[in-house]
């Protein structure tokens, strides 16, 4: 017995490991958005602009610190400039953007100058409305005073 040599047997019928086809890439359609809205949150630390389509799906975004600023330097209206000429410009080079509706949410320095960014890239402003919160009740009192 020690003298016979090992023989392996190999199943040529193994299972092999099923293969997923490939699906073909879709090509992407450019889309064509010339009317919709631009939603400018202005905070005292930053400022973010949407443009959207008019149902409100996202085209492009831009904010303070995407544009590389960082710190106390996002919530100035500088800044707020500077972030929506580069969703702007994003906005009208891929869809086609030049009518909007502006929304402005929040309190911060940025307001103004954003839409007037929006202005001087020749899209025109529709509209402007602010929809900040308000709040209903405010915030819970402090104790009463005791002396």
């Amino acid at each position: 017995m020690a003298d016979e040599p090992v023989v392996e047997e190999t199943n040529a019928e193994a299972p092999v490991a099923a293969v997923a086809p490939v699906a073909a890439k879709k090509k992407k359609i450019k889309r064509s958005v010339p009317y919709g809205q631009v939603h400018v949150f202005a905070s005292f630390n930053n400022t973010i602009i949407t443009f959207t389509d008019p149902q409100g799906g996202a085209l492009t975004t831009a904010s303070a610190g995407s544009c590389g600023f960082r710190g106390s330097k996002k919530g100035t209206a500088y800044v707020a400039q500077v972030a929506a000429e580069k969703a702007g410009q994003a906005a009208k080079q891929q869809y086609g953007f030049s009518k909007a509706d502006v929304f402005i949410k929040g309190i911060g320095l940025g307001r103004e100058a954003a839409v007037r960014a929006l202005m001087n890239l020749d899209i025109s402003v529709e509209s402007i409305k602010d929809v900040t919160g308000i709040p209903h009740g405010g915030v819970r009192p402090p104790k009463a005073r005791r002396v």
